[in-house]
């Protein structure tokens, strides 16, 4: 039976990929390892990594709603605080009258 590879891979690095939105395929080739072994043997720091990832894009998204862009304060309401668009239901159809000069 062959011997088993040893890799030598830097865990700040994968947690640095990982925060940068990485996929395990990209880290895999990367790394010149599968993207199951990083899956199995170094899944914490990817999951710090991500969390990361997802605390920059939070922090972007307040800056930028905070700079005036209505359009993420929109989207920041709806996800974050439940408010939608109301259609108003009470429009009356009138009906289509033909003319047939």
């Amino acid at each position: 039976m062959a011997r088993p590879k040893k890799y030598n891979i830097d865990t700040n690095q994968v947690k640095k990929l990982a925060s940068l939105g990485c996929t395990n395929v990209e880290m895999g080739d990367f790394f010149g390892c599968s993207p199951d072994l990083l899956e199995k043997s170094y899944s914490e720091f990817l999951t710090k990594g991500r969390a990361e990832q997802k605390i920059r894009l939070r922090q972007l998204q307040w800056k930028s709603a905070e700079n005036g862009n209505v359009t993420m304060q929109i989207f920041l309401g709806k996800n974050m605080l439940g408010q939608q668009d109301r259609i108003e239901e009470n429009q009356v159809e009138e009906p289509l009258v033909w003319n047939n000069d």
